[in-house]
């Protein structure tokens, strides 16, 4: 038998995720890139039976992990190793730094993702653009998405752009830009190089501003970037998050689709949406749409995602009609 100490970190993020269960897993899985995806899929495929120690070995380190990233993000390195080392003595505790810090790296503006926003908004008021995209792709949405609200109508679009466009930052640059924020701030922060920003990126922060500031930014940048608008708006909205909307909007959305995109659209999503959606019909229209989708047979992906496409580019025009509303996470005003 193999130990869990010889095993390849592969193999114990096998052996977790069997461990976890199938819901649980389900959920990580979610999260991981296509390569990542198909070699813990191959990983677990190739265990047939986890032997009790081993699994508790994994999930023991598992945990000695978990605790040691806490600490870690708390107060930095020294102060993640002399916690251990109360816990658990000091040979374990360098043992455990040691594993986290060669699998784990600390992300740049680590230090600045346990500041307040506003805070950070005042050292970069009066910054250049790039400057103010570059923190901003590094910071958590809510953050971000404050600070973002909280600058000049037309430096909005501009950093917005700015962040969407980002791909790769120098290390140099991170470094100097860290390291006037760390003198502002006083705090610690290891840098690493680092991919940013990007479409993802700005639509986290719009994700989380009011409806006014989105608005403004996006119709600046349609300006002088159809296209990049176009691909902000797909991705800010997707069918799953049709869970979100109250039950009149939902209505209203079933009233104005067609129901084969509808049929299409629910043929591949998950049992919380198909739940929602056939709860906003009536008896008669569920058992319809359950017997017509049974008769569907099989579907191809292409079709399921371009019947979604075209329902969230309903939502999204229903809501810039003032027709409905889909909640976000900044300070809108909903008048009853």
């Amino acid at each position: 038998m193999v130990t869990a100490l010889k095993l390849t970190g592969r193999q114990k993020a096998a052996i977790l995720l069997i461990s976890m269960g199938k819901d649980a897993s389900s959920k990580i899985f979610k999260h991981l890139p296509d390569e990542e995806l198909e070699q813990l899929t191959l990983a677990i495929a190739s265990i047939h039976k986890v032997d009790p120690k081993e699994k508790e070995e994994v999930l023991k380190e598992f945990h000695e992990m978990c605790i040691a990233s806490d600490y870690l993000a708390m107060g930095g390195i020294g102060y993640a190793q002399d916690v251990l080392e109360s816990a658990v003595g000091k040979d374990r505790a360098k043992e455990i730094i040691h594993r986290l810090t060669s699998q784990l790296q600390v992300k740049p503006f680590d230090f600045a993702r346990r500041i307040d926003a506003m805070q950070i908004y005042h050292f970069l008021q009066n910054e250049h653009p790039q400057t103010i995209a570059l923190v901003l792709a590094h910071l958590e949405p809510s953050q971000a998405s404050m600070i973002i609200s909280s600058l000049p109508d037309e430096l909005q679009s501009d950093v917005a752009r700015r962040i969407a466009l980002l791909e790769q930052a120098s290390p140099d640059v991170i470094k100097e830009v860290e390291h006037i924020l760390e003198q502002k701030l006083s705090a610690t922060i290891r840098q690493d190089y680092s991919v940013v920003g990007g479409i993802d990126s700005i639509v986290s922060i719009l994700n989380g501003v009011d409806r006014g500031t989105e608005k403004s930014i996006l119709e600046h940048l349609e300006n002088n970037d159809h296209d990049l608008v176009d691909e902000i708006k797909k991705r800010m909205f997707v069918f799953e998050d049709i869970i979100s909307l109250d039950r009149r909007a939902i209505q209203r959305v079933i009233q104005e689709v067609e129901n084969q995109d509808l049929m299409l659209a629910m043929k591949a999503s998950s049992p919380e949406v198909k739940k929602v959606i056939f709860e906003n019909m009536s008896q008669r229209m569920v058992e319809t749409f359950e017997q017509e989708m049974q008769y569907l047979g099989p579907v191809r992906v292409k079709d399921v995602e371009d019947a979604q496409g075209r329902i969230v580019s309903i939502i999204r025009r229903l809501e810039d009609a003032g027709e409905i509303v889909i909640a976000r996470g900044g300070n809108d005003e909903i008048l009853f």
